[in-house]
This record gives C-alpha cells, sequence and structure tokens, in this order.
C-alpha cells in the first residue's frame, strides 16, 4: 500500500522475492510456505509481535505474496506490510489455541480455493514457528500435495546483506557499543544484577546517534561467578561482588537488525588464568580474522582461530561463530552458516557474522566477541569497543 513506510524501497522487496523464486524453481517447488517471521519480515516488511501464533507468507512463482495470520492481526499487517489489502488475509479466532481445529486447517482452504491443493509446497519444518501439528494438519488436508522440506531456502537468501541493511547493522553497533559503556560506568560490587540489566534495557531501548533501538532477539545474558561456566544464563537480583567475572552477551537492534556483542569485566584484581585466557582469546581472534576475507571459508576462520587456541593451551568445543542479520525472538542467528572445522561456505563481501569465541572455564567465563562484515577486501569489525578483559575494583 501507498502510505506503508516501508524499511527498504520496493525494489528491494522485489529483488528479495525474485531470489527466493530462484531457489525455488531450482528445487521444484511452486508454493512456499513461509512461517519464519524473520523471512516474512524480510520478503514482504511485515512486523508484529505475533508470531506466538500460526502465521506464515505465501509464495508462489508469479504475483504478490499473500500475508496469512490471526485476524486481530490484519491491521498490523496492512501498517506494515507492502501487500495490497486483498493479499492480507485473517483466520477467524476461534483457531487460536484450540484443540479443536487448527489455523494450518483454514489455511489449506485457502490454499485449494487458490487452485494450489496439488502444488508441489515447501515448508521450513526445522524452525521454532513450524510445528508438528501445522505439519499434520497441512498434509492432511491437502492430500494432493506433495510437501518438500525448505528449511532455511529463504535464510539463505538473506546471507549476503544490501547497502541499507548494512545501514541498519551499523545502527545497531553504535547502540550495543552505548550499552557496553553503560555497563562500564554502573558495574560495582554490590550493585543489584536485575538494577544493571535495567540500565542495560533502557540504554538499547534509546538508541545511539539519534537513532532509536529495537527490542533484540535475545535477553541479556550476564552471568556471574560458577554462573558464568554455563554459556545461557541470564540474570537475578543478588548483588554483585569482588572477585567474580562476569560477561555481558548483549546486542543493540535497529529496524529489527541485530548487532550482538560480548564483553567480560572482572571485579577485583583478576586471577592469572584469566590473563591468560584473555591473551589465548584476542589472539586466536586475531588469527581467525585473518582469514575473514572474500574466497576465504567459514571453515578457514575457525581453522584460524583454534590452531592459535590450542598453542596456548586452551580448548574450545563448539563453533566460534554464525551469521546474523534481520531476525526475531528467539535467536539473533540468522541459522545458516557457522564458523566450525567443516563448514566450507564461502565468504562473500556483504556477509555479516557474530564471531564468538567465549572459553568457559571451570570457576567463570570469558567472552570477548565481535561482530563483522566482510568487506571487498577483507573484513570489518562493526563496533569499537575496547576488545580486552576490562577490569574494576
Amino acid at each position: 500500500m501507498s502510505d506503508v513506510e516501508l524499511n527498504f524501497e520496493r525494489r528491494e522487496y522485489e529483488d528479495r522475492i525474485a531470489r527466493t523464486r530462484g531457489e525455488m524453481e531450482a528445487r521444484g517447488i511452486s508454493l512456499l510456505i513461509v512461517s519464519d517471521p524473520s523471512n516474512m519480515h524480510w520478503l514482504t516488511g511485515y512486523d508484529g509481535w505475533s508470531f506466538y501464533v500460526h502465521q506464515c507468507v505465501l509464495l508462489t512463482l508469479h504475483g504478490e505474496p499473500i500475508w496469512y495470520g490471526r485476524n486481530m492481526d490484519v491491521n498490523g499487517a496492512l501498517r506494515t506490510a507492502f501487500l495490497a489489502p486483498e493479499n492480507i488475509v485473517g483466520y477467524p479466532d476461534h483457531y487460536v489455541q484450540s484443540t479443536e481445529r487448527h489455523p494450518m486447517d483454514h489455511l489449506s482452504g485457502l490454499i485449494r480455493d487458490k487452485g494450489w491443493g496439488s502444488a508441489t509446497i515447501g515448508v521450513e519444518m526445522d524452525n521454532y514457528y513450524f510445528s508438528a501439528a501445522a505439519y499434520r494438519s497441512l498434509t492432511t488436508h491437502l492430500p494432493n500435495a506433495q510437501f518438500h522440506d525448505a528449511t532455511a531456502l529463504v535464510n539463505w537468501q538473506r546471507a549476503v546483506k544490501s547497502p541499507r541493511e548494512i545501514v541498519y547493522m551499523r545502527r545497531a553497533a553504535r547502540i550495543v557499543e552505548a550499552m557496553h559503556e553503560r555497563i562500564l560506568e554502573l558495574v560495582e560490587p554490590g550493585l543489584k544484577k536485575n538494577e544493571l540489566v535495567g540500565e542495560i534495557l533502557r540504554t538499547s531501548a534509546y538508541g545511539a546517534d539519534g537513532h532509536g533501538g529495537d527490542y533484540c532477539t535475545t535477553v541479556p545474558m550476564v552471568p556471574s561467578g560458577m554462573d558464568a561456566t554455563a554459556p545461557h544464563l541470564t540474570w537475578n537480583d543478588k548483588p554483585m561482588q569482588s572477585g567474580e567475572a562476569t560477561f555481558f552477551e548483549i546486542g543493540g537492534a535497529h529496524r529489527r537488525y541485530q548487532c550482538p556483542q560480548s564483553r567480560s569485566i572482572y571485579l577485583g584484581k583478576p586471577p592469572q588464568k584469566y590473563l591468560d585466557a584473555e591473551a589465548a582469546v584476542l589472539e586466536a581472534t586475531a588469527a581467525g580474522l585473518d582469514q575473514a576475507k572474500p574466497g576465504n571459508r567459514c571453515c578457514d576462520i575457525a581453522e584460524g582461530f583454534f590452531s592459535t587456541l590450542k598453542k596456548h593451551g586452551f580448548h574450545k568445543e563448539g563453533r566460534v561463530g554464525y551469521a546474523v542479520g534481520v531476525s526475531y525472538p528467539p535467536d539473533w542467528g540468522e541459522r545458516t552458516m557457522s564458523f566450525r572445522e567443516n563448514d566450507e561456505t564461502v565468504l562473500k563481501p556483504g556477509m555479516t557474522f557474530h564471531f564468538m569465541p567465549a572459553l568457559w572455564l571451570d570457576d567463570g567465563g570469558l567472552e570477548i566477541t565481535e561482530a563483522i562484515l566482510i568487506t571487498d577486501t577483507g573484513v570489518e569489525k562493526l563496533c569499537n569497543t575496547p576488545a580486552k578483559l576490562f577490569v574494576k575494583d
């Protein structure tokens, strides 16, 4: 609609749809059911906190996409998506969380009415937002259709960011920088963790450089001491203590684009093993970043990091990074590429990642991470936060 304020020009959405259709044709898919809200947003502009109920975008090889969701969310689609009103379709509320019927039952009727009952249909099988019940409903009510797993089909089209997407990522980077600055300003022994997190969230919403912040797709991870031996604990209402390390895994967000970054703070004098871990992580990160250039592979970055870390006597399991960009809860990752030793995805200019070389020790954790952009000649760190273990008395 002409009065919808979109985050991108219409031709960028048209390009995204064309790229997605190219991949659909390559896979023999004539109808794609897109349930991931990040992908829905990327294709149409739709932006609402409505992903707790079933919704999707229907994309065929021709014509405008169709948004399908709860009736009460139709106005949200009219306000945020570029779609014509006739291509925004709601389902009645008695389908919501019902034990007698499912929203995909109603969607199947729409698909049959459109003449797509015998289509080759792609669905995002391994996705937070597409359930086993949704799949069962579709296969039951569309017996003449053929279903294909189209997990991450759209996600991979998002891998190389446009210039406007990179602008939003850089704005998000300024926001997470401001969040870390606020943490360093306030953190001290005796400060309650929940009070500190309140300031973190306040800073994230205020934004930076005149650009407001959106909600981050992941809540702040701010564990201290032994809690920091685990990667995904959040916060409590206990006061911070001297003699403990805390890592702050947080993200800035602008127009749904996420920029994660982690830093660690030790209150008091850090033990030597933390200083050794800091030196190892920083040198290994530099070795990984040396491999972050067009034409190299994700595994080259991983190998650069792991081989250097090993020289320092430290060991880390799992990946050390992943693609990031536009996202909705509960994850800021794009669920495509990862910096791990067997990922041979070739790096291209415009790809953005969270280089996440965290170490979890026997009595705490150390996270010094970077959001990065692959450029025409190498790599750019999106944030300017000093890369080190911060120490405060």
